[in-house]
């Protein structure tokens, strides 16, 4: 696999295991009805891209020529893939309380 698409693999599933670690702070911290658990969500899910942003930049600053590549990689399929399983970790954590 060539470094970009290593990148693009990886934002996907980092989108998984976000969803699945806002989902549980938006439980724990808000209330459903309250728009505030959602922001609290989102605002997991952007630390958790900024900071793995850092983590590929180092990894893969020698194997990528433009450095803004690695920033803009799969943000677009790192947030669908949040959302998606944003709700459905949500859900499911609802409906077993």
């Amino acid at each position: 696999m060539t470094p970009v698409v290593q990148l693009y693999t990886f934002r996907v599933i980092l989108g998984i295991v976000a969803a699945a670690v806002s989902s549980t702070v938006a439980f724990l911290i808000g209330n459903v009805m309250d728009i505030s658990a959602l922001f609290n969500a989102f605002t997991v899910a952007l630390v958790i891209y900024l900071v793995s942003y850092y983590i590929f930049k180092s990894m893969y600053k020698d194997k990528i020529e433009k450095q803004s590549k690695i920033l803009s990689t799969a943000i677009g399929m790192y947030f669908f893939a949040w959302i998606a399983f944003f709700v459905l970790f949500f859900t499911v954590i609802h409906s077993l309380t």
